[in-house]
């Protein structure tokens, strides 16, 4: 890096964006501290309960997904339905095997999407259609759960402040390389740059944060919502169902679920590649958010790390800033804190996928699951 001046403007972006990632980190210790948790015994649950997991080619794990959601424990009322969307892997089969007869599980064939829907919001509008539960558990296939995580969720969903929906955000297990760099950022975002609290309180849709890994929601919101239909074509389903709900007047927030499931999103690092390429151009709202995005974490998390290379004392306050953050923001990720010394690089490994993910969608190839996008 050339040497810079006092007043030059690179020292100035150096100093800002060390002051940001300051700021960040401070902030993060906040909403650590405001973050809605599961109770240790959750209260037993008394109304009717739906769970509910849209299925396509999830043979190889959707087994421990099942075993763990018919383990619950605290729901007296317990619904289990799989909707098997247009398996070709034998889905249903592994399903029904390790259900083994219990009569809290169905498994429901799926109808294929109409023009215009995506099939997972497709898929969990006709598992919300045959649910009977006033609260409803949207789990994917991916997702094992603790033995009290639908009471804890339900818990936490009902108190301190009632919510319409809420995400428990699960822990993150990751295989390889790619997913170590780029899996922690997800809840490291959220938990630098939303107010939590302050969020749940307002019903801006723009303070919506959802993951649909698992969701629970009250059925008569989701239904004044307009239901899984209203965003059939959002790529980013849960965070679009999410400002749905503000919308018509509930509110929505995020939980500490990391003690209660946990994701293996993907197995390979090809597959989180086009995972993430399939729905990350969708995250800003526009090309001109992407790049507003793409130059603050620049200049917020690589330049200060850049500049401690260089001798910048204010830019190793910043990276050390950062590297903060993603230690505390390591719960819910299954990788070493030690991973976080390589935050800069994790930030530029997700901006190359966000510039994959845009020219995916400009040339019109995304793809996921078989389906074009």
């Amino acid at each position: 890096m050339p040497a810079a001046g006092p007043f030059s403007p690179v020292r100035l972006l150096v100093t800002s964006g060390s002051a940001l990632a300051v700021l960040g980190t401070l902030h993060q210790v906040v909403n650590h501290r405001r973050l809605r948790r599961p109770p240790a015994v959750p209260p037993p649950v008394g109304t009717p309960v739906s769970v509910l997991v849209p299925a396509r080619d999830e043979a190889p794990r959707i087994a421990s997904t099942i075993t763990s959601l018919l383990a619950q424990r605290g729901v007296a009322d317990l619904e289990v339905l799989v909707l098997d969307d247009g398996s070709t892997d034998g889905t249903a089969d592994v399903v029904g095997a390790t259900a083994v007869g219990d009569a809290r599980l169905r498994v429901l064939p799926g109808v294929p999407p109409p023009a215009g829907t995506l099939g997972k919001p497709h898929a969990c509008a006709q598992l919300a259609a045959a649910a009977r539960g006033d609260v409803l558990v949207f789990v994917d296939a991916d997702v094992v759960l603790a033995p009290d995580a639908v009471a804890a969720a339900i818990a936490m969903l009902r108190d301190p402040a009632p919510l319409a929906l809420l995400s428990p955000w699960p822990r993150q297990a990751v295989s390889g390389p790619l997913a170590r760099l780029v899996q922690p950022l997800l809840a490291w975002s959220w938990l630098t740059t939303l107010p939590l609290r302050a969020a749940e309180r307002s019903r801006r849709p723009s303070m919506a944060v959802a993951n649909g890994q698992f969701l629970v929601v009250e059925a008569a919101a989701l239904a004044r919502a307009g239901g899984w239909p209203a965003v059939g074509g959002a790529v980013l389903d849960d965070i679009a169902l999410a400002r749905a709900i503000r919308r018509t007047g509930g509110h929505t927030g995020v939980g500490d679920g990391s003690s209660l499931a946990t994701c293996r999103m993907y197995d390979t690092g090809r597959d989180l590649h086009a995972g993430y390429r399939k729905s990350l151009w969708a995250a800003f709202g526009s090309p001109v958010g992407a790049v507003g995005v793409a130059a603050a974490l620049l200049v917020v998390y690589v330049l200060p790390p850049a500049a401690a290379l260089a001798g910048s004392r204010t830019g190793a306050v910043g990276y050390a800033a950062g590297v903060a953050g993603r230690v505390l923001a390591a719960r819910f990720t299954a990788t070493s804190r030690w991973d976080a010394v390589g935050h800069p690089i994790s930030v530029l490994t997700t901006l190359a996928l966000l510039v994959s993910s845009w020219t995916g969608r400009v040339r019109g190839t995304l793809t996921w699951k078989g389906r074009t996008l």
